[in-house]
């Protein structure tokens, strides 16, 4: 039968690709089904478990019959209290777990919830380049209109407020930051995160600070919610996903104040139907891990990362030692004709796949990051490998 009319998709899908990601592991997979055995040093995802703590948990929990039926779309009050007492302790700063704290199903959603929660269709959004690329993505979804800002390893990947105050910013809603910032790994400094806030408060604009990695190779870390009046016009989204292993979990939440978070749920709980109760269980839990947990997670990605610095060394690219986060960002040689050129031949001649740098943005084309996302015996692998492709190239 001959349709009589063709069906299109939304025009918003044409705003948007597949993810990096989706795409390039969907090939690594295929390429190792076959035999390839290529080394993933590319996401950002945790090889490790949570604890046992954790797991004893949620298979605890899992067990009660009571325990499957839907639950409040604001979260259990033990994993919000969960929250607020890991702020308390981790970054001094005090919230209130009845109507300042918001869990959600991982940051990647609660981006697209404050999206929709603050703009409107043709309002303008700060997106920084380089950044997350589901900041720009999720703005075209909502039909904002994006304006970025650059982040330059010159200006130290911080914001360019004198810049800033150049746009029109009378037409953008909503600014994203993220510190430490992913890929650079920069860590911001008191006064950037104070000056953000003066911004915000300025000229009417939410900043939404995404704060996943402050744990990783840190040991101060830091919220935008500790610069005084924060909360008036910031939301801060956090994660278990990195600081506890919790990757597929899909654990996070978001931090500001009460007329923020009540406008967030309205959107919410029109999309969602809540967590599962045993996997909240398992995440206050989580939140209750006591300094050596911490510790410990600094001294596996410190371990890690001296091979990351060797392999990036090997290509002859430079980087800045003072990176915090699961990564390892690197510039390459002025030889190199870009970063997605270099991770290429690295993918295909030394099957090792590692991300360049151009899929944060503009800013990151001359650049190549490597995840700390996997034991030190596939990385050193990997740095094998790496030598011998370097020599081979140099003996060609």
């Amino acid at each position: 039968m001959i349709m009589s009319k063709k069906i299109v998709p939304a025009a918003r899908v044409d705003e948007i690709k597949e993810y990096y990601f989706s795409r390039k592991l969907r090939e690594l997979a295929k390429l190792n089904a076959q035999g390839e055995d290529i080394i993933s040093l590319g996401i950002g995802g945790p090889d490790r478990a949570p604890s046992d703590e954790v797991i004893a948990t949620v298979q605890r929990e899992v067990a009660n019959p009571a325990n499957h039926s839907y639950q409040p779309h604001n979260g259990l009050p033990e994993l919000r209290r969960g929250f607020a007492d890991w702020y308390a302790e981790k970054y001094g700063v005090t919230l209130d777990p009845d109507c300042e704290i918001q869990p959600l199903i991982g940051s990647k959603e609660g981006i697209l919830h404050l999206t929709l929660t603050f703009v409107n269709p043709g309002d303008g959004v700060l997106v920084p380049d380089p950044g997350y690329p589901t900041y720009t993505s999720v703005s075209r979804l909502a039909g904002a209109e994006i304006f970025t800002y650059d982040l330059t390893e010159e200006g130290g990947w911080l914001p360019d407020f004198d810049a800033l105050e150049r746009l029109p910013l009378d037409r953008i809603k909503l600014m994203w930051v993220n510190y430490p910032h992913m890929p650079t790994g920069r860590q911001a400094t008191r006064e950037t995160f104070e000056r953000l806030i003066d911004f915000g408060r300025r000229h009417g604009i939410v900043i939404a600070h995404d704060n996943p990695y402050s744990f990783i190779l840190n040991r101060n870390p830091q919220s935008i919610l500790q610069v005084p009046g924060a909360k008036d016009v910031a939301v801060e989204l956090n994660s278990l996903s990195k600081s506890h292993n919790m990757a597929g979990w899909r654990v996070a939440m978001a931090a500001s104040n009460p007329t923020f978070i009540s406008w967030l749920l309205k959107v919410k709980s029109n999309i969602d139907s809540g967590q599962f109760k045993p996997l909240m269980l398992a995440a206050a839990q989580a939140l209750k891990a006591p300094e050596q947990w911490y510790d410990d997670l600094y001294e596996v990605y410190a371990g890690r990362r001296v091979i990351a610095e060797y392999i990036m060394r090997e290509l002859g690219c430079t980087f800045d030692p003072q990176q915090r986060g699961m990564f390892l960002w690197g510039r390459i040689p002025d030889s190199v004709p870009s970063g997605e050129w270099l991770a290429d031949e690295l993918f295909y001649k030394a099957k090792v796949f590692i991300t360049p740098g151009f899929i944060f943005g503009r800013n990151g084309e001359r650049y190549i990051r490597i995840s700390l996302c996997a034991k030190p015996e596939k990385l050193q692998k990997s740095l094998n490998r790496i030598r011998n492709y370097t020599k081979s190239q140099k003996n060609g």
